[in-house]
Parts: structure tokens; sequence; C-alpha cells
């Protein structure tokens, strides 16, 4: 597919076919083409679970979604949780992103990048989430090279300690988002397109060219 054309059609999928499993061939693929986003000195730090066994699956949106507190009180908000849950659960794979801060600050202690120490203020974001973010976009676009749908979605920090337990995830690694993958089931229809193309902020509210200030200067005169 040309590369245009992914762009175009990436969506985030919610919803997934139960009845068309992936083959290992492609699970492989959309792993291998996340380990070539680039990474702060090369510093690799991230780790990736992949889940495609049911019980796997099953053990992964038990202990990473919601929690049991937040079912406890039948209001809209959970009823609407239970219906992304019922329509994402149905993925045959799901790719858990992870960041690894301890091996970019070892990275750049070494001689050849010029510091002495591993002190994390001399980072002015987080490089190593960045990093494991742009292997997940990776996945994205290949699922939609491939013919598939897919959906990044985090884990909500209530829920870390048993997901570590559950999959054995060292502390050191902070699972960034989790990439759902599958052929999709969901339909989006010429309405919710056009309200999507509707919402879509245009260029020239957030591309500034030269100064953003000027831009905003113009903005200020219209």
């Amino acid at each position: 597919m040309e590369f245009r054309e992914v762009l175009r059609r990436r969506r985030m999928v919610r919803e997934y076919d139960p009845d068309r499993p992936l083959s290992p061939e492609v699970v492989d693929r959309i792993v291998a083409h996340a380990l070539r986003a680039p990474s702060a000195g090369f510093s690799q730090g991230w780790g990736f679970l992949v889940l495609t066994d049911k019980a796997d699956l099953d053990l992964f949106w038990e202990v990473s979604t919601f929690g049991k507190d937040s079912r406890s009180g039948r209001t809209a908000a959970a009823s609407i949780l239970d219906e992304w849950l019922a329509g994402m659960s149905t993925a045959p794979l799901v790719v858990v992103a992870h960041s690894h801060k301890d091996a970019y600050l070892d990275r750049y202690a070494r001689p050849d990048k010029g510091w002495t120490d591993r002190a994390e203020d001399r980072w002015p974001v987080p490089y190593w989430d960045i990093d494991a973010g742009m292997a997940s976009l990776l996945m994205l676009l290949t699922a939609v090279d491939e013919g598939l749908g897919a959906c990044l979605f985090g884990i909500q920090p209530e829920n870390h300690d048993a997901y570590r337990e559950a999959f054995g995830v060292p502390g050191g690694f902070v699972p960034v988002g989790a990439v759902s993958v599958g052929y999709a089931a969901d339909t989006v229809t010429p309405e919710r397109r056009a309200s999507i193309a509707a919402r879509r902020r245009p260029v020239a509210e957030v591309v500034h060219r030269g100064r953003w200030s000027a831009q905003l200067a113009a903005d200020d005169q219209a």
C-alpha cells in the first residue's frame, strides 16, 4: 500500500472480527516494525509484551481495565466503558509497549555522550516514553498496511501493579500504551466521517511557519 494511503486509512478501530485470527507472520511483522522506531542515543529502552493466546488476552483485559471498583455503580460512564471493552476485547492481538528509563540514563552516562552521571534533570522531556510512543505508531501503521485495524490505548495507573503481577513485568518497565490489532468489525458511517472531518483542526490553526508569534499577530488582526 502506498504510504499516503496508509496515512489516509489510519484510524482507531475499537471492534474486531473474533472469527478472523492473525497469522504468526503478520504478528511478527507488526512487532518487528516497532523495533525500527528511532530512540535517543539508540538506547532502545523499550520492551514489548505480545499477547495472542485467548487465556492471556482474557487475563489482560481482566487486570488492566477499569478495575472492580469502577463497576460497582451503574453510571452512564460505566456503561460506556463496558461497551468500549466489549468491542476492544475481541482483538486477537494486543501488544503492550513499555518504556525503560534506566536504559536511557545508563546510555547517556557513557563516555561517548559526554555526561558522567545519570541525572534525570538533564532530560527536558521523557524520551523513553516518547520513543515507546513512536514504536507504537509504527505498529499502528503496519496494521493498516496489512489490511488490519488497530487502536492505541492506555492502562490506568491504578491497574499497573495488577498488570505487572499477572504478566511478570519488571518494575523498571512502564506500560506506556497498548495496541490492539485485528480485522476491523466496526464501520464508519458517512455521518461520523463528516463529524470527524468537521472536528479536525485546520493546518493553518496548528502549523506556524517562521514565527509562532507572527501567526498569532495575524490572527489578532483578522
